[in-house]
């Protein structure tokens, strides 16, 4: 090879490894950068969760945190895909990039907090005791002593061997006495549960959003007793994966708009029928 075609081998040899370390240097270094160039906001949340979250027969989802995701995609101009691994999986960090965000009605922990961001709250809800019919239990003191129901990985669980924390300080009380615990890998399992006719426990503990659903379904259940607790409930973004500060930042200036001008109270009127959006009792 002649010196001129060295040296033009060694010019385009130069400019390639040029073009790939430009490539390179371009991919996306936090949350909000790779949200805007995929052009797209993939959100985690539970398919069987009405009347906050449901996957349709038809492949559709709907939902009180389907509304929510729907609306922070359109303010920050793209479309919202949703994906629906476990619950225990979105709980523990470390999603590896498969999806951006988690809106599924999520409590502020200080656990939690140790492997994922949290959003300013975008509504609170009651968590509720219920029992099923077959039980004739009607009071929390008559849930003294029984097997109680809750979710995997849900404050409910927690809540229920003593373990929440939500870091204000707040006393959040304690148990009837004597309870025991089963946990099932969704809150409505346990309803759907005593639907089948199964009834190895009395009780059940979720949120009262999602107990008035089943009341609604016309599941074998009654309410019982007053709330237990209030939950603060947040966006969620993985701490292990890209920066999520500039998102975080732009995320909370939506919510707060949403909170402003009245979104997020009209959505809670249209699937809870009150309002939760604020930090006290409705």
């Amino acid at each position: 090879m002649s010196l001129r075609g060295r040296m033009l081998a060694v010019l385009a040899i130069t400019i390639l490894a040029s073009s790939l370390a430009a490539c390179g240097s371009s991919a996306p270094t936090t949350l909000l950068g790779r949200v805007e160039s995929a052009k797209k906001l993939v959100v985690s949340t539970d398919p069987k969760y009405p009347p906050q979250s449901e996957l349709k027969a038809d492949g559709t989802y709907e939902g009180f945190d389907i509304d929510v995701a729907n609306e922070i995609g359109k303010r920050l101009g793209v479309p919202v895909e949703f994906t629906t691994p476990d619950w225990t999986a979105i709980t523990a960090g470390g999603w590896g990039g498969r999806w951006d965000i988690s809106v599924g009605s999520m409590s502020i922990t200080l656990e939690r907090a140790k492997v994922l961001d949290f959003s300013t709250p975008y509504y609170y809800t009651p968590a509720q005791f219920a029992a099923s019919t077959e039980s004739g239990i009607t009071t929390l003191d008559g849930l003294a002593g029984k097997v109680i129901c809750s979710g995997e990985g849900t404050t409910y669980d927690s809540w229920l061997h003593g373990t929440l924390d939500f870091g204000t300080g707040e006393d959040l009380g304690d148990p009837p006495a004597g309870v025991t615990t089963t946990t099932l890998p969704t809150d409505t399992d346990c309803a759907d549960t005593w639907k089948a006719g199964r009834f190895d426990f009395e009780g059940w503990l979720t949120s009262i959003t999602v107990v008035q659903g089943a009341l609604d379904a016309g599941l074998p259940l009654v309410a019982v007793g007053e709330p237990v607790f209030y939950e603060p409930l947040a966006v969620a973004a993985d701490r292990s994966g890209l920066s999520t500060t500039t998102f975080m930042e732009k995320l909370n200036g939506i919510i707060a708009d949403m909170h402003a001008d009245g979104t997020l109270s009209g959505f809670s009127q249209k699937w809870f029928g009150t309002d939760y959006t604020k930090s006290t009792a409705p």
